[in-house]
């Protein structure tokens, strides 16, 4: 009998207006990926391809009815989370996770923009590592993200991305991927990120690319593998596929014209 179902991911996160991270990079990678989205929208973001020149807040009252609305009548497989900027929103979200309690949790702690604006506030810091941590099935922290998280310095090298990980994996997530992009002794055209859990350590390497236009490449790589994830893939093999996905749209992304800053990735790189 054929299997009917359809896969089904939720982003909770902000909104791009200039369409290449945030909500709408999430919406575009599940929608590649075969997958069904839903979002919640935690913040609006006057933002281009070179800055972001404003952010407005959205209360958490209504973040919690979108949230509810949706979980009241669409079944969710899958939940991505992005941009939560105030302490109000991260409790907000967690008490319903964790009254609903909803599986496949990917946290990708989005604190600075590509164009190095800052979109977290340094009093959410701690409401994220206490209340949405534990609730994770998989974190994905870059290495400044990873080092905020710790109130640490960013890792320089293997070692350092390594013991990091184990610190954040201790705070309560099953698995963290700590992607490898920054790392500033990487000569090397290699990219290497790194997937930690109680059951293994696994490296993914990947060559870097040459190009500007890697706006959203983390919000696309948190959302793909939460596609992964709704359509019953187990961690590992929805963080390779991801990883293959993202891999390609940042290859094709000098495709796209799009702005003068860092443009975006080419989440439809197999369909256009």
């Amino acid at each position: 009998m054929t299997d009917t179902r359809t896969p089904i991911a939720l982003t909770i996160a902000g909104s791009d207006s200039g369409g290449g991270a945030g909500v709408q990079a999430d919406l575009k990678a599940f929608s590649a990926l075969g997958v069904f989205g839903t979002s919640v929208i935690t913040a609006l973001t006057a933002q281009n391809t070179r800055e972001v020149r404003a952010i407005h807040d959205v209360p958490a009252a209504f973040i919690a009815d979108q949230l509810n609305t949706v979980l009241d009548d669409i079944r969710v497989d899958a939940v991505k989370i992005g941009m939560l900027s105030r302490p109000e929103t991260i409790t907000t979200i967690a008490a319903i996770l964790r009254e609903r309690e909803l599986s496949h949790i990917v946290l990708d702690p989005v604190m600075v923009a590509k164009s190095g604006d800052k979109l977290l506030a340094d009093e959410s810091v701690a409401a994220l590592r206490k209340e949405l941590l534990p609730l994770a099935t998989l974190i994905t922290p870059n290495l400044p993200e990873a080092a905020v998280l710790l109130s640490t310095e960013e890792a320089q090298n293997v070692e350092a991305m390594q013991a990091q990980a184990a610190q954040l994996l201790a705070l309560g997530p099953r698995a963290v991927l700590v992607k490898g992009g920054h790392l500033a002794d990487s000569a090397s055209d290699d990219s290497a990120d790194l997937l930690l859990s109680a059951e293994q350590t696994q490296w993914l390497p990947a060559k870097r690319i040459p190009t500007t236009n890697t706006h959203g490449t983390g919000c696309t790589l948190s959302s793909a593998i939460a596609a992964g994830l709704a359509k019953g893939l187990d961690v590992p093999t929805a963080v390779a596929e991801a990883k293959t996905y993202i891999t390609a749209a940042i290859a094709a992304a000098d495709r796209l014209q799009v702005g003068s800053g860092h443009g975006p990735t080419h989440h439809f790189h197999a369909w256009w």
